[in-house]
């Protein structure tokens, strides 16, 4: 929301300067995210911390507003003229400019009544207009084809207003001559961040109350005529002009409905178009300008139907405007040409004919305003928030009326807003306004009132504030108070909706003292009891293991589509590209963002291959869930998973590792999924080989645990690389279940360090090719007991003098005593029964 400041006084006068204020508002919950200065500089140092855009400020005695007196031809030449111009000196002034917005003025003499204009004259900064970008220059003496040139008349885009050169800037007819430009068009606008809590301040009128409170002045909009002021009677239901039936009175409490008669369309007065400008809201038309305008004031957006055109749907009668639910199958044509296909539970504005607008999002196309429109029907309505809400997303059709709509606009501001709006097509387009607004208004609510206990205030905030200065705030934010014994009998102006209960009015409280103002306390009560959180303390040893092995976390998006989930499969079928076995979006954020995901494999590949086009080693892992449909269930089943991923060189770039260094593979892998096992303790550790379509057949394992499948892990099969747009380097993938992990983790377990020397040997052994590694060191570990420490493969070996089918398997093995130094013959004892294990359980021979 852009809140220029000169409309802001218009309701309350500003007693701080602009970066003073933001901060108010700012630590008030009202987010001010940035402070624009336009043709004026700030008036004090930004103590505040403020973020500040200052422009070009105007200088006051060289920038001034003035009046065209009389339009020459330049005697050189025919694309420029001669401008005598009055801007307040005894004498006029004559410059030379080839503006074509003044060119219909030629030769006409002396002007009655001349355009206003922006003067600069000799020594102002401004911005080159032939210049790209913006250009800072001083306006100096020159000649133009022959004739002397020391001022200007200017284009927006030299004043830094716009990119706009093609023409000077036309003012109001009730522009002052003479007056500093800096005093009537410069201004400063705040930028609000709305978030859902601050719904209230997305009009100029919200954000002036809320200035009031914290500035401690009056709001004045109950004494500028626009508020509290019936210019016009309100019938209660239908009038003579229009009909009003509210079929869904849960979507549409309330709906009101002005008439302007004879209007003519034409451009909007520019001091209109200029504060729609800094509001960020192109002007189009002086009806469509007056609606935003109104939107922008009140926060109450409005909708403007071409009567004649409703009365020729309606046979010539009065037209009868109807709310209600849209019809299954139902369609129709948007203002921007599309054809919408409809839900059941849109709200829909009818006539006797048909649809004529989605409530709150987009009229019709058969209604809307256009050059031959003279007579206009202006619609107020609130509608439900969440409805709204829903079917805006649902259409894709996001505007400023739906943002204000999706989060509540009060029934209260229909009429007052209608009554603006029909003043301003009376001043602005010589319409003539019905003397009646027509108002239905079933879903009336009762008035919103809070018992309140002042002494809340303490309890919640810390702080003691007097009675009479807690009724006071309230009061200057519309509450009104009243006593009953030791509580406060809050009733909630028409306006908030966002006040409901007891801790409502401590926060209403807590923004105007100011969250910066309350000093910090300790909480009295008693802290409860701590209780253990093993799923955080299984995510953080999984977190510590991993970082500790050079890995970074990642957080991936839960979204995505089939079609992306569909790579991990080398050759996808049909059945793969079933949405039908996903928890599928109704409102997706993007076409990419469709369902919630089956795996994290995906996402995890997709950010790996992301991260290579910066580095060359990268090493990452993510702790997320995946959603799986549940029969007889409308939520998903949500698994908690680990996913890792590898990929490039396995040493560090240096230059011992050139670039003809090993790459991470499956071992690598393999080795920090070791890391982790033995981190949980997880007991009766096993590898078998894995089915995995997504993984290399040959690379990739099953981690089995305690006879629970715990996850997958390899090396991606080369086809789903390629799917992803890998290089030729292998990829590593694991994707763990975290709630095995949980169920099969043990504590950690530390032993004493060893205070006698181990003895190390090696042993080789030849087994059939079947035969897993992953055996022969179960069975050497069975067969060594207590004493044998550790046992590590180091070598493989193949060839003929083994025979077929053959291989060798080499394994160093440890021997430690706790409390002695073992002796040779101790040891000897240890490898005997492990080389008869292994002939007698595996048929292993020990090689030569």
């Amino acid at each position: 929301m852009r809140v220029p400041l000169s409309w802001l006084k218009e309701f309350v006068d500003i007693t701080v300067s602009p970066t003073e204020l933001a901060f108010r508002l700012t630590v008030a919950g009202a987010e001010v995210s940035k402070v624009d200065y336009i043709g004026v500089a700030p008036s004090v140092p930004n103590a505040w911390g403020m973020n500040e855009n200052i422009g070009l400020a105007w200088e006051p005695d060289k920038i001034k507003i003035a009046q065209i007196v009389e339009v020459m031809p330049h005697p050189n030449a025919d694309r420029l003229v001669l401008a005598d111009v009055d801007y307040g000196a005894p004498a006029l002034h004559r410059v030379v400019t080839g503006a074509p917005n003044i060119f219909y003025l030629k030769g006409q003499g002396r002007l009655a009544n001349g355009p206003k204009v922006v003067f600069a004259m000799e020594g102002s900064k401004l911005y080159d207009g032939h210049a790209e970008g913006q250009k800072l220059m001083t306006l100096k003496p020159s000649k133009i084809r022959g004739i002397p040139s020391t001022a200007m008349v200017c284009s927006e885009k030299e004043l830094g207003l716009s990119e706009e050169h093609e023409g000077i800037i036309l003012l109001d007819s009730d522009a002052p001559v003479g007056m500093p430009l800096s005093e009537h068009m410069g201004d400063v606008v705040l930028h609000i961040e709305i978030l859902p809590n601050i719904a209230r301040c997305q009009s100029i009128i919200g954000v002036a109350r809320e200035v009031a409170a914290l500035t401690g002045v009056p709001f004045k909009g109950t004494t500028s005529g626009r508020l509290g002021s019936r210019a016009l009677s309100v019938l209660a239901g239908d009038s003579s002009w229009a009909n009003i039936r509210i079929d869904a009175v849960d979507l549409c409490p309330r709906y009101s409905v002005a008439l302007a008669r004879d209007v003519k369309t034409a451009p909007s007065p520019e001091w209109l178009q200029r504060r729609l400008r800094l509001s960020g809201i192109r002007a189009i038309s002086n009806i469509v300008d007056i609606t935003n305008y109104v939107m922008l004031e009140w926060g109450q957006p409005l909708h403007a139907f071409d009567y004649d055109k409703l009365s020729a749907r309606a046979g010539g009668a009065s037209p009868t405007i109807t709310m209600r639910r849209a019809r299954d199958g139902e369609h129709m044509l948007t203002l921007d040409n599309v054809d919408r296909a409809l839900g059941a539970d849109m709200l829909m504005i009818t006539d006797t004919t048909g649809s004529i607008a989605v409530a709150g999002i987009m009229g019709g196309a058969e209604t809307e305003i256009d050059g031959q429109t003279r007579n206009v029907l202006l619609e107020a309505a609130s509608f439900n928030f969440i409805n709204n809400r829903k079917t805006a997303t649902t259409l894709k059709l996001p505007s400023e009326a739906t943002a204000r709509f999706g989060r509540g606009v009060p029934p209260a501001h229909t009429i007052p807003a209608a009554e603006r709006a029909g003043e301003l097509m009376r001043q602005l387009a010589g319409g003539t306004v019905a003397p009646e607004i027509a108002d239905a208004y079933p879903g009336r609510a009762p008035a919103t009132i809070i018992r309140f206990n002042p002494s809340e205030i303490k309890r919640l905030l810390g702080v003691d504030l007097p009675l009479e200065r807690i009724r006071a705030i309230l009061h200057s934010l519309d509450f009104a108070t009243a006593s009953d014994g030791a509580e406060l009998v809050v009733t909630v102006p028409e306006h908030r909706l966002d006040v409901a209960i007891p801790a409502d009015i401590v926060e209403e409280v807590a923004r105007v003292v100011g969250y910066d103002q309350i000093p910090p306390t300790l909480l009295h009560d008693e802290l409860p009891p701590q209780r253990r959180n093993l799923a955080l303390e299984l995510d953080d040893r999984l977190r510590d293991t991993l970082a500790a092995a050079g890995l970074q976390e990642i957080i991936a998006y839960s979204l995505t589509t089939v079609e992306r989930e569909s790579l991990l499969t080398p050759d996808p079928t049909e059945a793969d590209l079933d949405p039908a076995s996903y928890v599928t979006i109704a409102n997706p954020i993007s076409p990419e963002r469709r369902v919630m995901r089956h795996t994290l494999m995906a996402s995890i590949l997709d950010t790996l291959r992301d991260a290579l086009r910066h580095r060359e080693r990268v090493l990452l892992f993510e702790i997320g869930r995946v959603y799986l449909p549940q029969a007889g269930s409308n939520l998903p089943s949500e698994q908690r998973r680990l996913s890792i991923a590898l990929v490039g060189p396995r040493a560090q770039t240096s230059w011992l590792a050139g670039a003809g260094s090993p790459r991470l593979d499956f071992f690598d892998l393999k080795g920090i999924v070791d890391a982790l096992a033995r981190e949980l303790s997880l007991p009766e550790v096993q590898y078998v080989p894995s089915e995995s379509p997504s993984l290399h057949p040959a690379r990739s394992a099953v981690l089995i645990a305690g006879e629970r499948r715990i996850g997958v892990f390899g090396e991606v099969h080369p086809r789903v690389r390629e799917h992803f747009d890998f290089p030729s380097d292998p990829v590593c993938v694991a994707e763990l279940d975290i709630e095995a992990l949980q169920e099969l983790a043990g504590p950690k377990r530390f032993k004493s360090l060893p205070r006698f020397p181990a003895m190390r040997e090696d042993i080789a052994i030849v087994v059939d090719e079947e035969t897993p590694a992953a055996r022969i060191q179960s069975l050497i570990e069975e067969a060594g007991g207590s004493m044998l420490r550790s046992v590590a493969l180091f070598d493989l070996y193949r060839g003929e003098r083994l025979g077929a089918g053959k291989k060798s398997l080499a394994y160093a093995l440890t021997y430690q005593h706790d409390e002695r130094t073992l002796t040779d013959d101790e040891a000897a004892k240890i490898r005997a029964r492990i080389i008869k294990k292994l002939q007698d359980a595996a048929g292993a021979e020990l090689r030569a």
